[in-house]
């Protein structure tokens, strides 16, 4: 059976055809635009038959089932962590519309110091001096640089706005920690690959980075995978749980590393006519796994290692987004 991916609606569909023993093809949409022949007055089914009985299609890429679970949970965690995100911003207009200039005197409002005075502002503290003797000991501003900041108009609407906020945003992170034991139950289900083998030791780091679950998600992956990922450079145990979460466990999927790269639109393009190249760039993409190796291939500029110095090259010669994309390729 071949079907056409539009949207969520072809989800149920597959589930059950595959349930029952039957063979489906996802088939992408632009490769039926691809080929000529087709007649205005013809259904998409009856054109998606025809080519299918000729052999003209090929099925995208779909990982095994218990992948689609793991993958499921993470794509969920992503939108809760988004969510969140959004009602940050909402604290800070709120808290600007107040003439209340602590993101200016805080990195970040979301961190220790920020939390405890915009909790203290919704329970009702209005005195600067308390408010900023709420400062963590790690704050790099003053007392009282963060009294004059927090001298603010404290107009109801306003407050409201930011109690709801605070409100929200708790509610999502609560959400997130219940997707995370969710992760953890998943990840647990998995085959064990390690045969024994120990986690390499890895340095200690100053903290745990923002918006990273709170389990062992680096030894899941040794267990689930049989090697250390995070060995490459660049490369973060949640990071590497999004990108296994994408493609799966099997490699075999790909004959090779440059299909595998091609198929994760990382690869220059080939636009070429008489021997000329009109275009080499890379094609579009929403590949997520592919947004995870940008996203570390970016975290390298200041990494000593031989990927830090390959993108600080590229990037002097051709600019931040080409040695990005070129990176994330290696």
């Amino acid at each position: 059976v071949a079907m056409e991916s539009t949207g969520v609606y072809w989800i149920p569909l597959f589930e059950l055809l595959s349930q029952r023993g039957v063979d489906v093809k996802l088939v992408d949409p632009r490769q039926l635009k691809h080929v000529p022949g087709r007649k205005t007055d013809v259904l998409d089914c009856q054109w998606l038959q025809r080519l299918h009985t000729f052999g003209l299609l090929a099925a995208a890429f779909r990982p095994d089932d218990a992948i689609c679970v793991l993958r499921g949970y993470l794509r969920q965690r992503a939108m809760l962590v988004s969510y969140a995100a959004d009602h940050i911003q909402h604290m800070q207009k709120a808290l600007e519309q107040m003439n209340v200039k602590l993101p200016e005197v805080v990195t970040d409002i979301t961190g220790v110091t920020g939390m405890a005075i915009i909790r203290a502002i919704g329970n009702g503290e209005r005195h600067p001096a308390r408010l900023a003797a709420l400062r963590d000991g790690r704050c790099k501003q003053s007392e009282a640089t963060i009294a004059r900041a927090l001298e603010g108009t404290w107009r109801d609407e306003h407050l409201f706005a930011l109690r709801q906020a605070v409100e929200l945003f708790d509610v999502y992170h609560a959400k997130i920690t219940d997707c995370d034991r969710q992760i953890q139950v998943c990840l647990e289900a998995f085959e064990d690959k390690s045969d024994g083998t120990p986690l390499p030791t890895k340095p200690r780091t100053s903290k745990r980075p923002r918006n990273t679950p709170a389990f062992d998600v680096r030894g899941h992956l040794h267990r689930l995978t049989g090697v250390d990922l995070t060995q490459v450079d660049g490369i973060e145990a949640h990071a590497a749980l999004k990108v296994i979460a994408e493609i799966g466990l099997d490699m075999r999927r790909w004959p090779t590393e440059k299909h595998f790269a091609s198929w994760l639109a990382l690869s220059p393009g080939n636009k070429i006519s008489g021997g000329k190249v009109l275009n080499s760039r890379t094609k579009a993409s929403a590949n997520r796994a592919a947004a995870v190796l940008r996203m570390a291939a970016s975290s390298l500029h200041h990494s000593h290692s031989a990927l830090g110095a390959f993108f600080r090259r590229l990037k002097g010669r051709l600019g931040a987004p080409k040695a990005i994309t070129a990176t994330a390729r290696k």
